[in-house]
């Protein structure tokens, strides 16, 4: 499942990252979201979502969104 089908409010552990933009994975890593991390959708939106990795909350779009599988 993909983070765009994810409950809001529930912590999800990412098991992979399904894009072949290298300089998205490695954005994403900076982020800290990358395999075995956890990461919780805190708010949805109309094309994005709100996410809390680690220590920080990040708005995503959801094209990325759906590249992040939970």
């Amino acid at each position: 499942m993909n983070l765009t089908m994810a409950e809001v409010g529930k912590e999800y552990i990412v098991r992979q990252i399904e894009t072949d933009d290298e300089e998205l994975n490695s954005f994403l890593f900076s982020l800290g979201c990358y395999s075995g991390e956890p990461i919780t959708v805190v708010a949805r939106r109309k094309s994005s979502c709100t996410v809390s990795i680690k220590d920080g909350r990040y708005n995503i779009d959801s094209q990325l969104a759906q590249a992040i599988i939970v």
